[in-house]
């Protein structure tokens, strides 16, 4: 016999929320929710409303997370089949929608030894994920008030981290974390940089150097393109930076996150290839477009013979 929900559903056409608290299932018709998904935890995210509905920005949010889940979940399952425990940090957490619909979907029924944690400066949204947390008793996740570039020394963190996230760090942030993932030797990165200034400055001051030098200075001769091209340049010089320590690197348009220009994703995954290439590559774009004050930043691994 149907249940009252189910036959609800078949008279007015329309989804059924589901009950505060519960667990979504594919019977709960509501597409935008992945089965097995905690409905409290997406009302306490405020994804979900009170009574179960999701407004146009909410679903929005909602499609951006599990759309680069969907890239990041094999990560997951590959290092979990090769070492049975995984742990994964998460840098510029914000309010961890990431990092709690991971959780939900994929850590909350692996045994003791898989972690996540949340990196983020505000010390205010550090304590709003403690407490979620524990609310939800997801005993594998932790949270620091730090800065990324901090949590690289951190005695806080393991020695050793499978996977590294960074969505939407901005400008120096996103090598910060890249960096972080070299000395915590990991196994795969995901990226979604933002707002890269560092590189578009130096351009700038340089530009005068540069103008009578070689025509390809024209690409950044106008303030636009500078700012343009520097952040280009600076995605480039961080996947040579990335093939250089033995990464493959793949670069994508993240299709699916509507409304943001910060839509390039860049996925790392350690091979221990062959790094004289890229380094060299590296030092050239480096030199030709006269950033070679930057080469402390994209530092290179030694390059195997």
């Amino acid at each position: 016999m149907a249940s009252a929900k189910s036959g609800a559903h078949k008279l007015t056409g329309k989804p059924v929320a589901p009950k505060i608290g519960a667990t979504v299932t594919a019977a709960d018709n509501m597409p935008e929710i992945r089965a097995g998904q905690t409905v409290a935890l997406l009302q306490e995210l405020h994804i979900l409303t009170r009574d179960g509905k999701m407004n146009q920005d909410s679903r929005r949010k909602l499609k951006q997370v599990y759309h680069l889940y969907q890239f990041i979940e094999p990560l997951l399952k590959d290092v979990l089949a090769e070492k049975g425990a995984v742990s994964l940090v998460d840098h510029g957490a914000g309010k961890s929608y990431l990092g709690f619909i991971i959780y939900d979907l994929f850590f909350k029924t692996l045994a003791a030894g898989s972690h996540i944690y949340g990196i983020e400066t505000r010390e205010e949204l550090v304590a709003r994920s403690q407490q979620l947390a524990a609310q939800f008793d997801f005993p594998g996740m932790s949270f620091l008030p730090l800065s990324v570039a901090e949590s690289t020394a951190s005695t806080l963190l393991p020695p050793q981290i499978d996977i590294v996230t960074a969505l939407h760090a901005c400008n120096t942030a996103t090598d910060d974390a890249i960096d972080f993932a070299l000395k915590k030797k990991a196994q795969h990165l995901v990226l979604v940089p933002c707002c890269q200034a560092e590189v578009a400055s130096v351009l700038k001051k340089n530009k005068g150097q540069s103008l009578g030098k070689s025509a390809l200075s024209e690409i950044w001769r106008h303030p636009i393109h500078t700012r343009e091209f520097g952040s280009q340049i600076t995605n480039v010089l961080r996947c040579l930076q990335l093939e250089a320590h033995g990464y493959q690197v793949t670069v994508t348009e993240l299709v699916g996150w509507e409304h943001s220009m910060k839509n390039e994703l860049i996925i790392a995954t350690y091979k221990n290839l062959p790094r004289q290439r890229p380094t060299e590559r590296l030092k050239e774009v480096l030199d030709t477009v006269g950033l070679q004050e930057l080469e402390q930043r994209f530092f290179t691994a030694p390059h195997q013979q």
